[in-house]
């Protein structure tokens, strides 16, 4: 994955003066608390000038996808990842509810190859999803890169499972991180994903890219063994239906806002 990451190097740099202009998404929510004072700002000023943050400058990748709450397949969000690599099997990620400076961390991500998941018990692989069907589909994209570098990148991930903890609800108009950890998964099939809001966040990034047609058997794999969690239990082709134990808090489908309402431009076009 590294080299993957460094061969679309000249890419990225490429695409980054698009990226400064590209469409924002910001968080829906808007976080209780006084404003930052002068001296806030200027200790975190100094705090950026003197201190390293080798954590944060290895992420070096954004995702943007779906997520749904464990159990409730009708509760679904938009969810930007900023990955980081730790080695060619094992990501990491951070999940924010948009791609804005005041956007909200909502929760983790761990990512891993195929091979790996196949080694984990059956108990422990029914909180996993696969990533097959999200990035056949299109649903799992990486903006603002050349479409011949995000597919490359998405190729790879087609091929792993991922593991999701939202610990912040902003979806459910959670103005602070309450309430407890929720265990996420990703869409498996044609028709889980709300169209309303996979066609608004396409719209954002003016995405039409028919990946499930253009790849072929690339991405087939992953789609024999499709995971969805339904009412609290997995169900799969190779696996029994388990029930995955985990805390619930009281959901609701919120109301979509607007297009307009959800999105900002940096640069009018």
């Amino acid at each position: 994955m590294r080299q993957l990451l460094q061969s679309i190097s000249f890419s990225l740099a490429c695409s980054l003066l698009w990226a400064c202009s590209a469409t924002d998404t910001k968080s829906p929510v808007e976080t209780p608390g006084r404003p930052a004072s002068a001296k806030t700002h200027l200790l975190e000023a100094g705090a950026a000038a003197l201190q390293s943050k080798p954590p944060i400058e290895a992420i070096n990748a954004y995702l943007d996808g779906f997520h749904f709450y464990n159990g409730h397949p009708d509760l679904q969000m938009e969810a930007h990842h900023y990955c980081s690599i730790l080695n060619e099997d094992v990501i990491q990620c951070v999940i924010f509810d948009g791609n804005t400076k005041d956007a909200k961390i909502m929760g983790v991500e761990y990512i891993i190859d195929e091979k790996l998941f196949a080694s984990l018990p059956i108990k422990e692989k029914s909180m996993w999803h696969s990533h097959g069907y999200e990035v056949s589909s299109g649903q799992l994209i990486a903006p603002g890169i050349p479409a011949s570098a995000e597919h490359m990148l998405v190729e790879r991930l087609a091929h792993t499972y991922g593991k999701t903890w939202h610990t912040w609800h902003t979806d459910q108009d959670k103005a602070l991180p309450v309430g407890v950890p929720q265990l996420m998964m990703g869409f498996t099939a044609d028709g889980q994903a709300n169209a309303d809001m996979v066609e608004q966040r396409n719209r954002v990034w003016e995405w039409i890219l028919p990946r499930s047609k253009l790849s072929g058997p690339t991405f087939e794999s992953q789609q024999q063994t499709p995971m969805l969690m339904v009412g609290g239990t997995v169900t799969s082709s190779r696996l029994p239906i388990r029930t995955v134990p985990t805390c619930t808090i009281p959901l609701h489908q919120p109301q979509r806002k607007p297009i307009a309402a959800q999105v900002s431009r940096s640069d009018p076009r």
